[in-house]
């Protein structure tokens, strides 16, 4: 059985290793107050709506390259800490209630990772998207892509760890909390990725509908994610 305090030390070892000089504390950001702000999440959601399919440069080929190792190396410390990972080849969702997620994790050491093949918003076949590349792990016959990876490790580090929900405020609680374990470079992809996704979900035109986002891959302006970090008291 995996303890709360003992994923927290695990999360914390990796921050101590990997980026030593942020001072980052896992304890305090899984318990910080979120000051909610339905206004700032209708503004991130209309500016994903607008924002172009593809603005892929150097720079941001740079930043998701990094979070995509980052997600390797935080991926890793979720096997060798003797959590299962295998994908769910069934219809439905494997959790329907984050309580089912962290049932699976800390009382089973297995967790079920639904499949971006199964649920993933709109990309045309022949349209890039960097988290759609193959991560090189196969589990059970099934290649894992790089957003496969990247669920596998926001559970675990977001929802598990902070045992916060699945609606939009405990996205953000488990987004926030999951932040500081990867270093600042890649923060602006995982807003685009995570924050804003859910902003466009709950927030965004086709809210009613609760469909996958249509998956973009471009920056926001460094406001949006400055204002995100200012919603959480520590």
């Amino acid at each position: 059985m995996l303890m709360e305090a003992d994923l927290a030390d695990l999360a914390q070892a990796y921050v101590d290793r990997h980026r030593p000089a942020s001072g980052y504390r896992i304890a305090a950001s899984s318990t910080g107050t979120l000051d909610w702000d339905e206004d700032y999440c209708r503004r991130v959601a209309a500016y994903f709506e607008q924002a172009p399919r593809l603005a892929y440069d150097a720079a941001l080929a740079q930043r998701y390259d990094r979070f995509k190792r980052e997600n390797l190396q935080q991926y890793q410390v979720v096997v060798d800490a003797g959590i299962t990972v295998r994908p769910w080849l069934v219809a439905g969702q494997p959790y329907r209630r984050s309580a089912e997620l962290r049932a699976s994790v800390r009382k089973a050491n297995e967790l079920y990772v639904y499949l971006t093949t199964s649920g993933h918003g709109p990309v045309s076949d022949n349209e890039f998207h960097p988290m759609l590349e193959p991560s090189g792990i196969v589990i059970d016959g099934v290649a894992l892509s790089h957003n496969d990876v990247f669920r596998v490790v926001h559970d675990v580090f977001g929802h598990v760890l902070s045992g916060r929900g699945f609606s939009a405020r405990g996205e953000f609680e488990a987004a926030f909390c999951h932040m500081g374990m990867y270093s600042a470079d890649v923060h602006p992809v995982l807003f685009t990725e995570q924050i804003a996704q859910i902003c466009w979900f709950f927030f965004g035109p086709r809210a009613p509908e609760r469909r996958y986002p249509p998956q973009k891959v471009f920056e926001f302006p460094g406001h949006y994610l400055a204002e995100f970090r200012k919603l959480f008291k520590l």
